[in-house]
């Protein structure tokens, strides 16, 4: 199967490897909706479309990913992979580290055609980013493309799972190419995946990166975190005994975690308290050894972010104000981008195990804060390491990287 990227401007093509993980071993058949197959055509007949029109590789006046193959890496600019950077604080992450002239970033996005779009828009340098496709709600999607990144030969230094599906409206659960309910299959289980498979790629990073260590950076959320007033309006988070998870949260059994009714607003949710507690597992097992960096954030609310385009529409047009006004938490896209690539690019920032966020009333103590960024408390869940480590293992199971 041919995977297509894009390297300053020109389409590519490269042929993946073999699967770098066992795929996760085909569900049994189960009686589906009209709905639900008229959608699964329809995606087929799109990725069908995606393969058959790729365009064919450059013979002249663009430099290969493959030519990176020989080099040596430590002279390479340092590069950083941004899942959903086609949009909102991804797109504005990338932005803001790309104008800085110091990195490299391989846009990883769903629709190609318009991460190169905004990246122009923005006027990203030429050179300064490549756009590679990655599908999240599909695990030989996210296996496709850590192959097309290491035959690339690019170094890594900092992955940044920032990609997420937010369905609040949704009374039935939709589900991911590989059986999984949509937005714990793509938040949570496409990113685990991909970070695991890149860990080995981060810890041999050079070490002349500017942040001073190799970083994952997992992009968490306030309403996740239930010891905060926003985190505790209803449907709260909660993963329960991961009843739902162990069973494989295919809808047969169960499409919440906890097993219990789909909610599509309480499962973004619970996505981001699984985004936490993955961050947590990865420092307390590979911090000491690899020496790479993880944390997580919640950058503020950036309330006018194309995340909320399924709400309801007076939801879309009181919240902004609200959170302008009333809350002061919001925060635009653009400085939400800036405080992403913070986390990401800044020597001081380099604590493993952390949950930065910021006080947009500056109401901390200067001394708590480094530029702005705060190391917050979580909450019970989220600090619930027992729970993590069961969250760790059903996760392994699902995606197929079990031992």
């Amino acid at each position: 199967m041919a995977a297509t990227m894009r390297v300053n401007g020109v389409a590519v093509q490269q042929k993946g490897a073999a699967a770098l993980a066992a795929p996760r071993p085909a569900a049994p058949l189960r009686a589906a909706s009209a709905q639900q197959r008229a959608a699964a055509q329809q995606r087929a007949a799109s990725l069908l479309v995606r393969a058959v029109a790729a365009p064919p590789a450059p013979t002249t006046g663009a430099a290969r990913p493959a030519a990176l193959a020989d080099q040596d890496k430590s002279l390479q600019k340092p590069t950083v992979v941004i899942t959903g950077a086609s949009s909102g604080l991804g797109l504005n992450a990338a932005n803001s580290m790309a104008q800085s002239g110091d990195w490299h970033v391989v846009m990883a996005c769903r629709d190609f055609a318009k991460a190169e779009k905004e990246a122009r828009k923005l006027g990203m340098p030429k050179g300064s980013y490549t756009v590679m496709h990655l599908d999240l709600a599909s695990l030989e999607s996210v296996r496709q493309f850590v192959q097309n990144f290491k035959n690339s030969g690019r170094r890594l230094d900092a992955l940044v799972c920032n990609a997420a599906v937010y369905l609040p409206t949704a009374k039935e659960p939709t589900f991911t190419a590989d059986g999984f309910e949509l937005s714990v299959g793509t938040n949570h289980l496409g990113h685990f995946l991909l970070a695991n498979l890149l860990l080995e790629d981060l810890q041999k990073a050079p070490t002349n990166n500017p942040a001073g260590a190799p970083r994952c950076i997992i992009v968490g959320s306030i309403t996740g975190n239930t010891n905060t007033v926003a985190g505790n309006v209803p449907p709260k988070a909660d993963l329960g005994d991961l009843r739902g998870l162990r069973t494989g949260l295919d809808g047969r059994n169960a499409s919440m975690i906890d097993g219990g009714e789909f909610d599509g607003a309480k499962a973004y949710k619970d996505s981001k308290v699984c985004n936490m507690l993955t961050m947590r597992q990865m420092h307390q097992r590979f911090h000491d050894s690899t020496g790479v960096t993880f944390a997580s954030l919640y950058p503020g609310c950036i309330a006018e972010t194309g995340l909320f385009r399924n709400h309801i529409g007076l939801f879309r047009t009181l919240f902004p104000p609200f959170q302008k006004y009333i809350t002061k938490g919001y925060v635009s896209e653009v400085e939400a981008g800036r405080r992403l690539a913070q986390v990401v690019s800044d020597p001081s920032l380099n604590k493993s195990g952390v949950y930065w966020s910021w006080d947009n009333e500056k109401s901390s103590l200067w001394f708590d804060q480094v530029d702005g960024a705060l190391e917050n408390n979580v909450s019970k869940e989220v600090s619930d390491d027992a729970k993590g480590a069961r969250l760790w293992d059903a996760s392994l199971k699902l995606v197929g990287l079990e031992q």
